[in-house]
C-alpha cells in the first residue's frame, strides 16, 4: 500500500503554519517553494518544511491531517519542536 504524508510548512518567521497531505512530498514541496499554485502557502509565504509524518492507509492520513488542523497553535508548535527544535527547513538538502 502506498504511503501518504501529512506535512507542516511554515513562513520564514514561523508565524504562519500550513498543514497539508500528499502522496509525493518532494513534488508537492516543489509546487509550494516555486509558488506554482495560488492559495494559502503562496499568499502567506509558507515555504519551509518544518514537520512531516508518513502514513498508510490513506484514510488514517486524512484523519491525521484533519486532527492536526483542529489543534491550537501551541500544540502544533510542541509537535514541531519535538522533532525539529530549531525549525529548520527539513527539505533543504532535497533540492540541492
Amino acid at each position: 500500500m502506498k504511503s501518504l504524508f501529512v506535512y507542516i510548512m511554515a513562513s520564514k518567521n514561523n508565524r504562519v503554519l500550513y498543514i497539508g497531505v500528499t502522496n509525493n512530498l518532494r513534488r508537492r514541496l516543489t509546487e509550494h517553494k516555486e509558488r506554482m499554485n495560488e492559495g494559502f502557502t503562496k499568499r502567506y509565504n509558507c515555504h519551509n518544511l518544518v514537520y512531516f509524518e508518513e502514513h498508510s492507509p490513506p484514510m488514517k492520513t486524512i484523519q491525521r491531517e484533519k486532527q492536526l488542523k483542529k489543534w491550537n497553535r501551541d500544540w502544533k508548535v510542541e509537535l514541531i519542536e519535538e522533532k525539529n527544535p530549531e525549525w529548520n527547513d527539513l527539505s533543504t538538502d532535497w533540492f540541492n
